[in-house]
């Protein structure tokens, strides 16, 4: 009995304690979703005073931005109007100024009018004066100029004639004096060295023993050299040395540069003088171009075509009676700019002319004509000017002078080329020269006189006109050229140049 009861109170209290949970679990589920839900409220609370906040704000600032916007355009507003009134001020003044032009115009147009009529009064006037004197005097307008005009030069013949002799002999004194001081002043002005130059063709060697090594064996080594350089070496019996001959300059350079790379070296065979020759020659294309550039830009010439400037210092190896050409020709560029400021001339053209006037010589043994002739082809071939050649073309006389700057570059290579050692050439030997010229001239029948010059490149001869007919003075010519070629040697070319010239004078008594 008692432990039903216990059964019992134990079930009535497992179910009570149920009873007590649920009611618990419930209780505190209802607490927590209370508590959320007014946290919920709290946030949607804060959001809606945020969003109120964002939208003031918003507010403000839009109100903002639109009283600035007013602002500024009530500024825009402002300014456009006076501008407006500025434009409508200059257009007033504009219309103003446009009608006192007229105005002024009009005036003009009637004192021209006035003018016009005035001068045809007072030429009526003139016509009526002279037709009057005509039929008084019996003599014309011309006539009575050409009267005039005698009878003042008879009484006044013996002052005219004293007047102009002295404005000649004063004028041709002061023309000779200005001539002779600006060119002393420009030969004062370039004081460079006036030793004369030679390439040399003779390579120094520290023993003859190298001369074997040097010709090798059976003759191979210095025929490798002889046709990789394209020259003739000579091996005598000079101690110490041995000489490389050949006509191009620069070949010769380039053979002595590699004989002395070779002879340092000390290993002289077929394949290394064939490579030491390569570099030399690179060496030589490097050393013209950079005295090419050298020579322009000691003178002062620009905008010149870098092919034309390596041709320029090929010149480098070329010589003339013993003067370094490229130096002549730096040397006759300062000379001709100095003249040519004196005179007022085109102080660019003379110069580039004068560097350029003897650029046809570094070509000229490989290339038919004077050197004046392939200087003018190479310039034009280059697009120069047409005024550095023409002034170029001149300085051997065999084109007319066209412009003063033709004229200052044959005066400057004058000056160049006739300085107290600037060539080497002795007084025996030009005179020479010069002798044989005349005596070939002399000795063919119909020759009155002949006369050698410039330097013995041309001969000018004269023939008797009465003995000599043109058809035979140009077979004449053409027998003197071929004499000459047959007798002389000499470099370049030689003009021959026959003269047949008939006066007629007579006397009036």
């Amino acid at each position: 009995m008692n432990l039903t009861k216990v059964v019992l109170l134990a079930a009535f209290s497992g179910l009570g304690g149920m009873v007590i949970g649920y009611f618990s679990h419930q209780l505190i589920t209802l607490r927590r979703k209370t508590s959320a839900e007014l946290k919920i409220k709290q946030l949607l609370l804060d959001a809606k005073s945020k969003a109120q906040k964002a939208v003031e704000d918003a507010g403000k600032k839009a109100e903002k931005i639109l009283e600035d916007s007013k602002q500024e355009s009530k500024s825009m507003l402002l300014q456009a109007r006076k501008l407006e009134e500025r434009t409508l001020q200059k257009e007033e003044n504009v219309e103003r100024r446009r009608g006192e032009l007229e105005k002024e115009a009009q005036n003009i147009q009637e004192n021209i009018s006035l003018i016009k009529k005035k001068k045809k009064e007072l030429d009526d006037m003139e016509d009526k004066k002279r037709v009057e004197l005509e039929r008084v005097s019996s003599l014309s307008e011309s006539e009575a100029k050409s009267e005039l005009f005698k009878s003042i030069e008879k009484k006044y013949q013996k002052d005219l004639l004293a007047r102009i002799q002295k404005i000649e002999l004063t004028g041709k004194d002061e023309m000779e004096k200005r001539a002779r001081n600006i060119l002393v002043s420009a030969i004062q002005r370039l004081a460079s060295s006036t030793a004369s130059e030679v390439t040399t063709t003779t390579v120094s060697i520290p023993s003859d023993d190298l001369k074997g090594k040097i010709i090798g064996k059976e003759g191979r080594n210095i025929r490798a050299m002889e046709r990789a350089a394209g020259v003739e070496i000579v091996v005598d019996d000079t101690p110490g040395s041995i000489i490389v001959s050949a006509f191009d300059p620069i070949r010769r350079y380039v053979a002595k540069i590699a004989l002395e790379n070779l002879i340092l070296d000390g290993r002289i065979q077929p394949a290394r003088i064939e490579e030491m020759v390569e570099r030399a020659k690179i060496e030589v294309d490097k050393l013209i171009k950079q005295k090419g550039e050298s020579a322009a830009y000691d003178t002062g010439v620009i905008d010149v075509d870098p092919r034309l400037m390596s041709i320029l210092g090929r010149l480098y190896f070329r010589t003339s009676y013993g003067q370094n050409v490229l130096q002549h020709s730096v040397e006759a560029a300062h000379i001709a700019g100095m003249i040519a400021s004196e005179l007022g001339a085109d102080v660019s053209v003379a110069k580039k002319a004068a560097l350029f006037h003897d650029i046809g010589k570094a070509m000229d043994h490989e290339v038919q004509g004077t050197h004046v002739e392939i200087g003018r082809r190479i310039l034009q071939k280059f697009n120069a000017d047409e005024k550095i050649i023409i002034a170029m073309q001149s300085h051997h006389e065999e084109y007319p002078y066209e412009t003063i700057e033709s004229i200052i570059v044959q005066v400057a290579d004058a000056i160049s080329s006739s300085r107290p050692g600037s060539r080497r050439d002795t007084l025996e030997n030009y005179l020479k020269r010069l002798e044989n010229l005349e005596r070939i001239a002399n000795s063919f029948s119909g020759v009155e006189k002949s006369y050698a010059i410039q330097a013995g490149r041309e001969i000018r001869i004269f023939v008797t006109p009465e003995e000599v007919s043109d058809l035979e003075a140009k077979k004449l010519a053409h027998d003197i050229a071929d004499k000459i070629e047959e007798t002389l040697k000499y470099p370049g070319e030689i003009k021959v140049n026959v003269i047949r010239e008939s006066r007629i004078i007579e006397y009036a008594r």
